[in-house]
């Protein structure tokens, strides 16, 4: 645990959890989870899967990377930014990988 928030840290939530050693900043946006971190978001899981598995629902998981057609189709490629970030197979094929799933 740290005394001291980051001097970068401005969201309250950012400062708490890195001062609780839950997150640690790799680079500009970017966290690992520390033990304690994955530890509290398992849980957090565990009780939204216990939760949704008792409503009848039922659980999938759907690829981080998307052909970019998909995006194409609803324009979404073009009118989203440097943001999204476009990637090419070897075989020069368009990819997108996906900030959500709505194009799926």
């Amino acid at each position: 645990t740290l005394k001291e928030a980051p001097a970068d840290a401005e969201v309250v939530s950012h400062q708490l959890m890195t001062r609780a050693g839950m997150i640690k900043k790799l680079g500009a946006g970017i966290y690992n989870y520390m033990p304690m971190g994955l530890r509290v978001i398992r849980k957090v899981e565990a009780i939204v899967r216990e939760e949704m598995n008792r409503a009848g629902s039922v659980e999938l998981a759907m690829s981080v990377i998307q052909p970019a057609e998909l995006w194409q189709e609803t324009g979404r490629f073009t009118t989203n930014g440097p943001e999204l970030l476009r990637i090419k197979d070897r075989h020069d094929r368009d990819f997108v990988v996906q900030p959500t799933s709505e194009e799926v």
